[in-house]
């Protein structure tokens, strides 16, 4: 887990804003289902406030009490209502099923051993109303990227903060093979405050003929995966790996 990494929910919306493919998604997943929605992983809500402005039932579990903070401020803005809890994916227990469940944006991978993930499935299966789907999404490993991690700190990205002016981002990463783990470094800096936010974010990759293993021994089966956001089919070379499940 990289908890220290969204200690900062403001800045992680300033360098993640919300919108996009992932959002219309989900959102669309949910009206097909209807009914009760569960985020696991919700972070600060990009993915569910707009689900529970629609007027779908909505609730949203994440580790981190400062994303989740954010969360109901987000929310409350938007005359949303959603229930929140603070709680680790990997075990939990809500009390009542779900009608459609997911988990975006990668947040799967914070889970590093293949036995939290299994454990992180069998309480998605507990959760699953009869007719339930479960989706998520997570990056298709590419093992030429995971080959360059070579640990040399670059400059990724910048945003721009409100409070602080232009902010950039430098990131180094080295990949653990047989963790299958990239461990990495994320700094945040202006031109007075150098490196004001140092911050560890290790991320797991899930190989695409694992992947089905894994759901399988937490009860769940797969039954369509796709390779980009508009629904196109899965390959080699696909981007990610968007996957709908239901309880088997």
């Amino acid at each position: 887990m990289s908890g220290a990494f969204y200690e900062h929910a403001r800045l992680y919306d300033l360098m993640f804003p919300g919108g996009g493919p992932a959002v219309e998604f989900y959102s669309a997943a949910a009206r097909r289902r209807g009914g009760s929605v569960l985020e696991l992983g919700c972070g600060t809500g990009h993915k569910l406030i707009p689900i529970a402005a629609g007027g779908q039932p909505c609730a949203g579990l994440d580790l981190s009490p400062d994303m989740l903070a954010e969360a109901r401020r987000k929310a409350a803005e938007r005359g949303a209502t959603v229930e929140w809890a603070q709680g680790d994916m990997r075990a939990f227990d809500l009390g009542r099923t779900f009608d459609f469940v997911f988990v975006a944006a990668n947040s799967l991978l914070h889970l590093h051993e293949a036995e939290d993930l299994v454990s992180c499935f069998r309480s998605v299966r507990r959760h699953l109303a009869p007719g339930a789907r479960f989706a998520f999404d997570v990056f298709n490993p590419s093992v030429r990227l995971l080959a360059s991690a070579d640990g040399v700190r670059r400059t990724r990205e910048s945003f721009l903060d409100p409070d602080r002016g232009h902010v950039s981002v430098d990131v180094a990463e080295v990949y653990d093979a047989p963790a299958q783990v990239t461990r990495g470094t994320w700094y945040l800096s202006t031109a007075t405050e150098p490196d004001f936010v140092v911050a560890p974010l290790e991320i797991r990759s899930i190989f695409p003929q694992e992947l089905p293993l894994l759901l399988r021994g937490g009860g769940l089966r797969l039954l369509e995966r796709f390779g980009d956001w508009p629904g196109g089919p899965f390959a080699a070379d696909s981007p990610i790996q968007l996957c709908v499940c239901e309880a088997g």
